[in-house]
């Protein structure tokens, strides 16, 4: 792989996106509407997640939680990692297999894993993931993926979860999820919410991580992946998702992702 470079691959399995990269790129802030595991393969890196700044290095394992704020900057030129990025009904329906999340909800506990079993077993579910093997792949595929997970469950990380956000942001917070397309105003959160729009603007970055216009943005892009995803052309993608214009869809989609809407939609149509 290519310095700079970012790849995905065809998945086997539905729900389950498969992406490796090479690059020294640093992300902004950003979030993702999946759970995310994976392995830095070479190099290392710095970034904010929902424990806090963390450092993964080397042979360590990654995860991520739907929604959850985070960058990552390389430590020194560049880093490699491989990631499966999964749909949350996905990881719902594993972690009722292996008893975890009781209602169907659950949260990656660790952000940083440093343990060389987990990450061997990562690198072995990714290879499967990624190749058209024969008709005993599926049962091989599904054991690692529960164990992958239980594992990653198994994980505590030795910081605290944060404390439940208040109500009245999470009021404000649902009136974007409910049509991310639409067009909102900071009145229109603060007139939900019951806050002054100063207080809205001020206590939604404290709970979320985001301003109230990058959190829009991060939804609107979202919905745009799962769109192309299903094979809507890119220009109608756009449109439903909110955005102006194709263009201004893309500089968002390869900020987030690393790869353009195009390529995105090549590999998982």
């Amino acid at each position: 792989m290519k310095p700079g470079q970012f790849r995905m691959f065809r998945s086997s399995i539905a729900g389950v996106e498969a992406v490796a990269a090479e690059t020294g790129y640093s992300f902004p802030k950003h979030t993702h509407d999946q759970f995310g595991i994976g392995v830095i393969e070479r190099g290392a890196q710095v970034s904010l997640s929902g424990r806090g700044v963390v450092r993964a290095e080397t042979g360590d394992v990654i995860t991520l939680n739907p929604n959850e704020v985070h960058d990552g900057m390389p430590i020194g030129e560049s880093r490699v990692w491989s990631m499966l990025y999964f749909d949350p009904r996905l990881m719902t329906d594993l972690l009722g297999d292996i008893g975890e999340g009781g209602t169907g909800e659950g949260e990656l506990p660790s952000p940083v894993i440093r343990n060389g079993q987990i990450a061997a077993r990562f690198r072995t579910l990714f290879s499967t993931v990624t190749r058209q093997d024969g008709q005993d792949a599926a049962l091989r595929r599904d054991g690692l993926l529960l164990s992958l997970v239980a594992d990653v469950m198994r994980e505590q990380g030795h910081a605290e979860a944060g404390a439940n956000a208040p109500a009245a942001i999470m009021r404000a917070r649902d009136l974007i999820d409910d049509d991310p397309a639409a067009s909102v105003t900071l009145a229109d959160l603060a007139g939900v919410s019951g806050l002054s729009r100063f207080q809205l603007l001020r206590g939604f970055a404290k709970v979320t991580g985001l301003t109230p216009h990058a959190y829009l943005l991060q939804r609107r892009i979202q919905r745009a992946r799962r769109l192309i995803a299903g094979g809507m052309p890119l220009a109608e993608a756009a449109f439903a998702s909110g955005f102006a214009d194709q263009s201004h869809m893309t500089r968002i989609f390869v900020r987030n992702f690393g790869v353009s809407p195009r390529i995105y939609a090549d590999t998982t149509r």
